[in-house]
């Protein structure tokens, strides 16, 4: 069971309350993690890649472990404690101005 945390505006429009808790056949990356999100929940589709690169939302960032793990490849493995349900992925909406 890999855990999910998405922004409040996200968890919003897919009507969930806390973590996400996903099946994720195989060895979990940011794509299948994300794959299985997006089924799940297909209001999400688009608003944390867009529709047709599938690259990361400019503003959003992904975390597991205390590492940025937003420039990783998409199919490079999730950190083992992600895997185990140990730790949460985490989609976090970046902060920008000035």
């Amino acid at each position: 069971m890999i855990r999910v945390v998405i922004p409040a505006h996200l968890r919003n429009l897919a009507r969930v309350e806390g973590e996400v808790h996903l099946d994720v056949p195989g060895i979990p990356t940011q794509k299948s993690v994300l794959d299985a999100l997006e089924a799940k929940y297909p209001m999400l589709k688009g608003t944390i890649r867009d529709y047709g690169t599938l690259k990361r939302r400019a503003f959003l960032r992904y975390f597991a472990c205390e590492e940025d793990l937003s420039l990783e490849p998409a199919d490079a493995p999730l950190p083992q404690e992600v895997a185990d349900g140990k730790e949460p992925f985490l989609v976090i909406g970046a902060i920008a101005g000035g």
